[in-house]
């Protein structure tokens, strides 16, 4: 370390859609095409019998919570976040899925006051209403003056980064990609032709190759480079060897960070060569409030990331997490018992990763690199 200090502030997936849209000021039409649940306004009773009347409708900043705090006390110089959800009112469905996000587009003040920098598209919900509903969903971003990554009208577009200016003239670079086994269909691709998502089909050692080849040239020195992936599972702690390779063959070929996504819950923090990567940041915002069958994964605990990193070098100083809890599809402030408890689990299965986790008495949560040799 030696160089100046950049904060980024990483968020997992923000789903604005479906029942969260409902409780705002602009619900959209919240007829749903799923097997169970017809009606979006279901997963508002639902977190209401859980955890107390919403007092309908919210103001637009309701859902971020108490975290709007903690993110000004933090003052990060990018924002970065998955936004899982599409922003349209195009009743176009895509096929074969079981699960449709969208929001209605006059809703987007609810996550423009997160001021988020860049929000990562490349993931398994934007294209949900089709592709009108995607072209609707850049429209809207762009017109609220919202900067975007991995998706777009056609490759070219969907490839290319999204560019934070940070201070003393130089520059946060966000390219966002996604990966079929985080639900993406192969039809979902961007092409020369097609609109779409920056799709990786599998983490093999050519597709990391493409994606170097385009962090490359990109950089300048002093840049910071962030990877956005939307991989893996839904549930679970453990990480497939093969996204670790991949993780690794990013930082190798340019990336400073890895933000990974997908992950209902935390997954392991890190550190390679002196780099993050996250290999799951876990949801921020969601409608999953009263809904059972994970509850050991603890799904209502959110995170917020905010990671410092040398400009010099792009390694990570360390990462001060603040753990959340929805409540009443609102983020509030984590008990203490909350926090120990993630502290207890990021511990544990970071620690095989190069990464020692720590708790404050401020009831945040910091992670650094282990001492010794990184691989």
């Amino acid at each position: 370390m030696g160089g100046d200090l950049v904060t980024l502030f990483l968020a997992g997936d923000v789903m604005l859609g479906r029942g969260v849209d409902q409780i705002l000021p602009h619900p959209g039409d919240p007829k749903l095409p799923e097997s169970y649940i017809k009606d979006a306004r279901a997963y508002v009773e639902l977190a209401e019998a859980a955890n107390g009347m919403i007092p309908l409708p919210v103001d637009f900043p309701w859902p971020w919570g108490d975290a709007l705090d903690v993110l000004a006390a933090a003052a990060p110089d990018a924002r970065i976040l998955n936004l899982e959800t599409a922003v349209t009112q195009n009743d176009e469905i895509a096929p074969g899925k079981e699960i449709h996000y969208r929001m209605h587009p006059a809703n987007l003040p609810s996550l423009a006051a997160a001021r988020p920098h860049v929000c990562a598209l490349a993931n398994n919900h934007v294209l949900d209403y089709g592709r009108r509903g995607l072209d609707e969903t850049l429209d809207a971003l762009a017109d609220a003056g919202l900067r975007s990554a991995g998706a777009g009208r056609d490759a070219h577009e969907a490839r290319r980064p999204a560019i934070v200016p940070v201070v003393g003239g130089r520059r946060v670079l966000v390219f966002s990609v996604g990966m079929a086994s985080s639900g993406i269909p192969g039809s979902w691709a961007a092409t020369a032709q097609r609109s779409g998502v920056d799709f990786v089909a599998e983490p093999s050692d050519a597709a990391a190759a493409g994606i170097a080849a385009r962090l490359r040239p990109a950089k300048r020195p002093g840049d910071i480079v962030v990877v956005s992936v939307h991989w893996g599972s839904n549930w679970g702690y453990g990480v497939p060897r093969d996204q670790v390779r991949f993780g690794h063959a990013l930082i190798d070929g340019g990336a400073d960070v890895v933000h990974g996504h997908s992950s209902h819950q935390p997954r392991p923090l890190e550190s390679y060569r002196g780099k993050l990567i996250t290999h799951g940041c876990g949801d921020l915002i969601n409608d999953y409030e009263g809904i059972g069958g994970c509850e050991e994964y603890r799904d209502d605990l959110r995170l917020l990331y905010f990671v410092t990193v040398d400009q010099d070098d792009g390694r990570f100083h360390d990462v001060r997490i603040a753990p959340m809890r929805s409540r009443r599809m609102r983020l509030e402030h984590a008990t203490v018992e909350d926090s120990r408890w993630v502290q207890d689990v990021l511990g544990r299965i970071s620690r095989a990763y190069g990464s020692r986790v720590e708790r404050n008495p401020d009831n945040t949560i910091t992670v650094r690199p282990s001492q010794g040799p990184q691989a």
